[in-house]
């Protein structure tokens, strides 16, 4: 991969990174200003069921966060669009798909296969 491919997914992760910050920002804000003293039952259940789906895509989001801050410091070391698991690189569609894949899609594919493996064995 170029330097100016580099560049390109370092500004694609970054600005992934920040919609996702602001969105959870948002969320937050939105969760502060609710009010959480409904007299009615099930309007209160309706506003803490909302809550729930809310933080649960807000730690989806941190997780992919984590996973983009990842990614960065990959680019800072030479190591992203290279698979971690057999060192072959990353198809550019792949990465354009999904900037924050570590594995090729074989190498994907053979881990998820294991992954499934060992569950069904419990």
């Amino acid at each position: 991969m170029n330097p100016q491919q580099q560049e390109y997914f370092r500004q694609k992760l970054l600005a992934c990174r920040k919609a996702l910050m602001d969105e959870s920002r948002e969320t937050l804000d939105h969760l502060h200003e609710e009010n959480w003293h409904q007299a009615d039952i099930a309007d209160r259940a309706s506003l803490e069921t909302e809550a729930g789906v809310e933080l649960r895509t807000r730690n989806r989001y941190l997780k992919l966060i984590s996973k983009i801050d990842a990614a960065v410091r990959r680019i800072e070391e030479g190591e992203y669009g290279y698979c971690e698991d057999t060192g072959d690189e990353i198809g550019l569609k792949r990465l354009e798909a999904r900037p924050v894949v570590t594995r090729t899609t074989e190498a994907q594919e053979r881990y998820e296969r294991a992954e499934k493996q060992y569950s069904d064995d419990d």
